[in-house]
């Protein structure tokens, strides 16, 4: 688009924007300027004072305002839909999907540094971008890279208790084990130990955030190496940006392959607060636990089946459809598959969404992604075959919201193009890109004094009763 050609259009772009999200009431403040500080925890303490000031002016002035009725439904069906959560960082719309601080992915794809021109964007940058609500420079951006480079080193006990798992073990029990073991040096603890103030507890939650994010890489790829390549570890490559070191770590170094994981990264960061690793964490961090036990929690629920698992589940799927039809399946043939499906009492995997009514713009960039790099892989012309089969069918059996695809329905045959065809591996890949939205948003709870979450529970003899007398 033409208003992405020089800095100055970039400004204005920006600056409209924020003047175009006003509704979003969550980036009103964030005018998307410039700012020559590169320090990242110096431009927090410059926001915090700030916003603590406007969370205090909305509890005071609109804190009686009612948000919307609560059903009975919603309290049987898991509190879908319900309002009760403040999450900064990003927000969900049915229609539009995710936007980062006010940012829709291709937004972010335009306007966040990134490493190769034209490319994706870095998730140093969208890291930057979740804590600060403005668009990084690309100077400021590298010294982030720096900066979590020089926090990376995991002490040698984690690998011991990695270790001291077997080598079977799912690759999220030790992914978890090993975020456990980090826990030892949580800055957070020492520092509430010594009865560091309230209105200072942000600091050291930064401070655990950024050395979690830091390290994650170090541990998921040791996890990686022990499982599927016997044990042989491949060290840290300073002079790479966070997505293609993770990538190096794993043992990938293709050139798209490391644009890729830069995409997978930034797009799988945070999905507003509340899917059960996001609302998992902020949960337990409610109860002022450190980032490392609220981020091993969120890791417990990213590994249930309907939710990070389910990236593991397409490939597994799509990978069934090929060893019992061939690659070349035409599409009634696919058709023909998917009510097989779905007659056996499963679901078609990577479709349907909680929140979403519309294909999810996760999905739709990685197509794009594909598209440009691997348009004749066959699992990905599988992948596009269904994605005009699988929704009419979903339609016609008249049960599902939302039957278009997902975040999962595309990544796993991605990653597995470039050799990463692990599916048991690919949530912890997921765990890994969802620390940085989950470390944001914990970062401000701390920083606004977000209180203890506890929400009121009821029986079914006091719905029954409450349900008669509103009739």
């Amino acid at each position: 688009m033409a208003f992405f050609r020089g800095l100055s259009t970039v400004s204005k772009f920006r600056s409209r924007l924020a003047e175009q999200t006003t509704s979003l009431g969550s980036v009103r403040w964030l005018q998307m300027q410039s700012s020559s500080e590169q320090d990242l925890k110096s431009q927090l303490k410059e926001l915090i004072p700030e916003q603590q000031d406007r969370l205090k002016k909305i509890k005071s002035e609109h804190g009686k305002v009612q948000l919307g009725n609560i059903t009975t439904d919603m309290v049987i069906g898991g509190m879908r839909g319900m309002i009760g959560l403040l999450w900064e960082t990003s927000l969900l719309d049915p229609e539009e999907g995710i936007r980062f601080r006010g940012l829709s992915i291709p937004e972010c794809q335009k306007v966040l540094p990134a490493a190769v021109e034209g490319g994706e964007p870095l998730p140093e940058g969208l890291l930057w971008l979740l804590l600060t609500g403005k668009v990084p420079s690309k100077e400021q951006t590298s010294a982030l890279t720096s900066e979590l480079h020089s926090r990376c080193r995991v002490p040698d006990h984690v690998f011991n208790a990695i270790d001291a798992l077997p080598v079977g073990a799912h690759p999220m029990t030790q992914f978890a084990t090993g975020v456990m073991a980090l826990q030892v040096d949580s800055e957070f603890q020492k520092a509430y130990e010594k009865g560091t103030p309230k209105s200072k507890y942000w600091e050291p939650t930064y401070e655990d955030v950024m050395n979690l994010i830091a390290r994650l890489p170090v541990v998921a790829a040791y996890v990686y190496r022990r499982i599927f390549k016997d044990g042989k570890v491949i060290p840290s490559d300073k002079s790479l940006d966070y997505g293609a070191n993770f990538s190096h770590m794993l043992g990938f170094d293709d050139p798209k392959m490391l644009e890729l994981m830069r995409l997978y990264v930034t797009i799988h960061t945070d999905h507003e607060g509340g899917n059960v690793s996001a609302h998992t964490a902020h949960l337990v961090g409610s109860a002022l636990s450190d980032p490392y036990l609220s981020f091993a929690a969120a890791l417990n629920g990213l590994a249930g089946p309907l939710h990070g698992l389910a990236n593991q589940e397409v490939l597994l799927w799509i990978k069934s459809v090929v060893v019992e039809c061939g690659e070349n399946i035409s599409k009634d043939q696919l058709k023909d598959y998917v009510w097989k499906t779905l007659n056996s009492g499963k679901v078609v995997p990577g479709f349907g969404h909680g929140v979403l009514r519309k294909t999810d713009p996760r999905y739709t960039c990685q197509r794009e992604f594909a598209l440009k790099h691997l348009p004749e892989d066959p699992l990905f012309q599988l992948v596009s075959k269904l994605y005009e089969v699988v929704p009419p069918v979903l339609t016609e059996l008249g049960k599902v919201k939302n039957p278009w695809p997902n975040v999962d329905a595309h990544s796993g045959v991605l990653l597995n193009h470039f050799g990463l065809s692990e599916a048991r591996y690919y949530t912890v890949l997921f765990g890994v890109s969802r620390s940085i939205g989950i470390g944001s948003q914990l970062v401000w709870d701390r920083a606004l004094g977000l209180p203890l979450e506890r929400p009121k529970s009821v029986t079914m003899d006091w719905l029954e009763k409450h349900c008669a007398k509103s009739a």
